[in-house]
Order: structure tokens, then C-alpha cells, then sequence
């Protein structure tokens, strides 16, 4: 089994941290290949920058495609072109945000969202929204970190991310917390441990979904909307994404 975990952003020491992760929660007979696309945005921190990472997203779904994976996870919590990603794919592709959410919802009847820029809260309340999951979330937290301040050393970070999700259990009343960005995806455990609570990362979350599908031998469905792009020409810089038969 072979999942293709995708960093939309391009900063490769971000790459490494969540591949790390995704093979310490993957079973040890699967193979995970972590990537970031070539082009995009160093992180991804507003609606701009998901749109523009949506394409280097599905040029690394292309790949794979052509390089046999069977499945994917798309490592950013904004879970940026994953319809898309679906139409292009043939086995299952997943959302951090959404898998972390699923997650959630079979532990608690109530999590916290605890995230970066309070400006990225609303996109994670559309996903809340658009996933069906707002009688769970209890609340969406921001920090007002960077996600390049994840990837700094000496950065407060890790203290500032564990007093907001300590904040979230008691104000929120949740059960639960999840951490919205897959930059945190190596502070899961310890902040974990530090709150006596549950902490879920979607990288993790994602990848043990993904096996769980492709090991019921379940793909994207490609009847009605994601069934495969239509062909057509695609002009200027976008030629060589145009859709074949």
C-alpha cells in the first residue's frame, strides 16, 4: 500500500516533520511518500493562498497517479483542492480537517479547534459547517501564530498552542481538541500528555483512514461530480493541466 501524503506549501522542513508523522501512525508494511509541490506558497494562511496551492496539489495528485499510489492526504487544515484532488484520483483522498473532525466526533461530544491566525478560524468554520459537524465543535481558537513560527527553534509556540487548548477544555466544555494546522503535528503527544486530554492531529487521523478505505478496497466514487475532469484544451500557463480522455 503505498499513500501519498501532500504538504501544499512548500516549505520542505514542514515535508519532512509531517512525514515523520504519517509513518509513526501507518501500518509498517505501508509506504508513505511525503512531498510538497514545486510551486506555491512557503505556508498557507488565508483563502489566496489556498487557491494558488490547489494547483501544486494537483500536480503531485497527477503524479501519483501515473506512479501507482493508492491513496492521499492533503496536509493542510484549510484542506485546500480536495474536491478536485477527488476528480483526479481514483482511490481515496482525504482532508486533514475532515479526517480529524470524523476522529473527534467517535471520542467526544464536543471538540475545540485550536489554530494559527484567528484570520484561518473562518475557514475552519466553513469546513465545520460544510462537513456537518457543527453540533460537535464547541469552539475555534486562534493563537495569532504564524505557520512559519512552528518551523522556528527557541519559538513559544508549543507553550502558547498547550495554554489554548487548556483554555478550550474548560471554556468550551470539549472533550476534545484538535490542532489546525499540520505544522503541529509533532506537538500532538506532548500537549496530549500536558492537559490530561485528547489532542488529535489530521495527518495521523488521515492516514489511518485512508488504509482503512484502500484496505476495504474503497476509491472515489467516479459516478456524478468526481468522476474524472472532462477533456478539453486549457490555455496559457494551465496547458499542461488540460484534462485527456
Amino acid at each position: 500500500m503505498k499513500i501519498k501524503v501532500i504538504n501544499p506549501n512548500t516549505t520542505a522542513s514542514m515535508t519532512r516533520k509531517i512525514g515523520i508523522a504519517a509513518q509513526a501512525a501507518a501500518n509498517s508494511s505501508t509506504e508513505i511518500i511525503a512531498c510538497n509541490p514545486v510551486m506555491g506558497p512557503a505556508s498557507i494562511e488565508g483563502h489566496y493562498d489556498e487557491a494558488l496551492s490547489a494547483i501544486g496539489i494537483l500536480d503531485e495528485i497527477r503524479k501519483g497517479e501515473a506512479e501507482g499510489i493508492d491513496g492521499y492526504a492533503i496536509a493542510c487544515f484549510g484542506d485546500p483542492g480536495l474536491l478536485a484532488a477527488r476528480e483526479l484520483a481514483r482511490g481515496p483522498v482525504l482532508g486533514i480537517a475532515e479526517a480529524a473532525m470524523h476522529a473527534a466526533s467517535f471520542i467526544a461530544t464536543g471538540f475545540s479547534i485550536v489554530t494559527t491566525l484567528n484570520r484561518t478560524r473562518i475557514i475552519a468554520k466553513q469546513l465545520v459547517e460544510n462537513y456537518g459537524m457543527t453540533r460537535f465543535c464547541q469552539g475555534i481558537r486562534g493563537t495569532e501564530l504564524s505557520v512559519l513560527e512552528l518551523e522556528k527553534s527557541g519559538s513559544q509556540a508549543q507553550k502558547i498552542i498547550t495554554e489554548e487548548c487548556r483554555k478550550a477544555l474548560i471554556e468550551d466544555s470539549s472533550g476534545a481538541i484538535i490542532l489546525g494546522c499540520a505544522g503541529m503535528t509533532d506537538l500532538v503527544r506532548q500537549i496530549s500528555q500536558d492537559i490530561d486530554a485528547p489532542v488529535i492531529d489530521g495527518v495521523s487521523a488521515a492516514v489511518k483512514f485512508v488504509e482503512v478505505l484502500i484496505s476495504l478496497g474503497l476509491g472515489t466514487s467516479k459516478v456524478g461530480d468526481l468522476a474524472y475532469p472532462l477533456a478539453k484544451s486549457y490555455t496559457g500557463m494551465l496547458s499542461n493541466f488540460a484534462p485527456k480522455s
